[in-house]
């Protein structure tokens, strides 16, 4: 089968088209036949070595939407031609989702969500289940003010729409254009890049990575989550600082599946590639105001 793969680190000149064998799936795995996968920044972070791995040929996708075309001994709950959505997880792996076939874990897929087109369910994986992780760790009650920056990315779009549903009163924080944008997601108030709220907030969700001075428009004992493991600024005034990392659970996933089916959670995808065109796909992600995730189909 085809797969999107790296030799050696760099840019998008280093992504190629491979002939690897088709996996097959272990115990309480399955095999999904791939129709699209999302391309994230982590897999710009892994083509260009920010997670190691020198010396091996690494696979690339963390996301996937498809159909299971196997299943491993012992799964029990999934058939073959069940159309899932599932995530991949691990940076430092020799196949990713990137390809004609994955294999994933049977816990880490959730059915497909329906009414919607394939690019678009495979948009949701990662960066929805980062995001609802993101939220439940803010562990703020209803009512509280949330600062979500980078609210116009896809983690950041998802987190806004999420924290909102929670009941949560959102600022957005965003490029200038992008207000009636994060306004649409539930946002309350926008503040543009570079700018602050009126006021300290209760919590800060920084999809954005902004750190330190993100930290600094959180009130004394209000809480910081950060996306990116070990990239969270140091704790300081009682602020409980978090850090999120994203894991496979597919029941997580099933709750947000039925958030998408019921209308509740949109899923944005700014441009679509076949497979072939992988190394295309990731010049395309390096291009600044990406809105929506990158698709390639298989």
């Amino acid at each position: 089968m085809a797969a999107a793969v790296v030799n050696g680190f760099g840019g998008p000149e280093r992504v190629e088209l491979a002939e690897v064998p088709v996996p097959r799936p272990a115990a309480g795995q399955v095999r999904v036949r791939v129709a699209a996968a999302g391309l994230n920044p982590v897999d710009a972070g892994v083509r260009s070595g920010i997670f190691g791995g020198a010396g091996e040929r690494l696979g690339l996708g963390w996301d996937v939407a498809g159909e299971i075309d196997e299943t491993g001994p012992g799964v029990t709950g999934w058939s073959r031609g069940d159309r899932v959505v599932g995530l991949h997880y691990g940076a430092v792996k020799p196949l990713g989702t990137h390809a004609e076939y994955v294999v994933l874990d049977a816990g880490a897929v959730a059915a497909a969500p329906t009414g919607v087109e394939v690019p678009a369910a495979a948009a949701l994986p990662l960066a929805g289940l980062t995001a609802a992780r993101a939220v439940d760790q803010l562990g703020l009650a209803p009512g509280s003010s949330v600062l979500v920056t980078g609210a116009a990315g896809v983690v950041g779009g998802l987190a806004v729409q999420l924290a909102a549903r929670a009941g949560l009163v959102v600022t957005a924080l965003a490029g200038p254009d992008d207000e009636e944008l994060v306004r649409s997601l539930g946002a309350a108030a926008f503040v543009p890049r570079g700018g602050a709220p009126a006021g300290p907030v209760d919590g800060v969700l920084d999809a954005a990575v902004v750190g330190g001075d993100a930290l600094a428009l959180v009130r004394d004992g209000g809480v910081y989550v950060g996306l990116i493991p070990n990239h969270a600024p140091a704790a300081e005034r009682g602020i409980r600082v978090e850090e999120q990392e994203v894991a496979a659970d597919g029941e997580l996933l099933a709750r947000l599946v039925a958030l998408v089916e019921e209308g509740a959670l949109t899923l944005r995808v700014a441009e679509v590639f076949p497979l072939a065109e992988a190394a295309k796909a990731h010049e395309r992600l390096a291009t600044p105001g990406v809105r929506g995730r990158i698709i390639l189909t298989a």
